[in-house]
């Protein structure tokens, strides 16, 4: 008896929020075989393309089908979305193992490691990026707004900042053993982020990290949460903010 082809979900919006991998709402599935081999077989046509993302990768990267995207986890975000949603930008760092319609963004990485990953991450998911993209964003969330979004540089070896937002986002992004060899590379344990009461407070204090990191002041704070919604108060997630924002600043 001939063994099953091995399935892969198929990711759509709906199949992952922020921290949350996997809601278990899929498009479909696929059998892994095919859809790779389609996946190889496409980059390496892409990588010829100069506007291509794939062509900013060396071509021994490209021709090795072990380097595909869907094999390891990476950093997706829903492509249709309004400012007038809870959220407006919705990524997640999804598994391995999965692959996405067009309605699940991804980002590639021609450069840079898993702690840079992890910092992007990080900003993704803040309130306080989420507010800026809000100002722009009507129906799509898509490259021409996201490669637009600004991004604070900084050396996450010396600035101690930007290193807790690499440790908090890590730490919220791998909750169980599909993350290991990626947490491993961020340094962050799996699974030390999943109750719930540590879970909220780690998302509180990122929203501070991040807003130092962006150079504002607690006015500015003030606005964020004050007009993020006309239908939620965050009233509580400001002040639970603050109070890390204060001890930073402290």
């Amino acid at each position: 008896m001939s063994a099953q082809p091995e399935k892969w979900p198929v990711y759509k919006g709906a199949s992952f929020a922020i921290w949350n991998p996997d809601t278990g709402e899929y498009y479909a599935s696929a059998e892994a075989s095919e859809i790779t081999a389609h996946l190889q077989d496409k980059r390496i046509r892409q990588n010829r393309t100069p506007r291509s993302p794939f062509a900013e990768f060396a071509l021994e990267h490209i021709e090795d089908p072990g380097t595909l995207s869907c094999l390891s986890p990476r950093i997706a975000f829903r492509k249709v979305t309004n400012p007038t949603n809870t959220r407006t930008v919705i990524p997640a760092l999804i598994p391995g193992q999965a692959v996405l319609t067009d309605a699940a963004q991804y980002v590639l990485w021609p450069k840079g490691t898993r702690r840079d990953e992890a910092y992007l991450l990080g900003l993704l998911s803040s309130m306080i990026l989420d507010w800026y993209a809000r100002r722009v964003v009507e129906l799509n969330f898509n490259f021409h707004i996201f490669n637009n979004l600004p991004i604070p540089e900084v050396d996450l070896e010396e600035d101690t900042v930007g290193a807790r937002v690499v440790e908090i986002a890590g730490r919220l992004a791998a909750v169980d053993e599909r993350f290991a060899e990626w947490a491993a590379e961020v340094g962050v344990p799996v699974g030390s982020a999943n109750d719930e009461v540590v879970k909220q407070e780690l998302i509180c204090e990122l929203d501070a990290c991040v807003a130092h990191l962006y150079g504002l002041d607690e006015g500015d704070l003030a606005v964020v949460y004050d007009t993020f919604s006309e239908t939620v108060d965050y009233s509580e997630r400001h002040a639970a903010v603050l109070a890390h924002f204060r001890r930073l600043d402290g």
